[in-house]
């Protein structure tokens, strides 16, 4: 799903010498991907989830669009959980599958 919005990295490579920075992929779904970095911006000022991903990754010294870039990702991997489960958004929700 994450392929099909384009918002997955490529790594540039050419052999053992030459290596460029991962960057976000120009492919997919260019819809998609500007509907998703719009909500981002209102996900990461209310979605208690998103937020905290946010500001973890600009803690540690990250560029801020790549961090809205993560969360972009959060969301539609959140969206593509309840349309596959049927249930109704819980914003307390924690998995038993994450760590203590």
């Amino acid at each position: 799903m994450c392929s099909y919005a384009g918002l997955t990295l490529v790594v540039r490579q050419s052999g053992s010498s030459v290596k460029g920075r991962p960057r976000i992929s120009k492919m997919g779904n260019q819809k998609l991907k500007n509907l998703l970095f719009m909500c981002s911006f209102t996900a990461c000022k209310y979605n208690k989830a998103c937020r905290a991903l946010y500001e973890r990754i600009v803690v540690k010294g990250k560029r801020k669009i790549l961090a809205l870039i993560a969360v972009c990702n959060k969301l539609l991997k959140q969206a593509f959980a309840i349309a596959r489960s049927g249930l109704i958004f819980d914003n307390e929700y924690k998995s038993t599958l994450a760590k203590n």
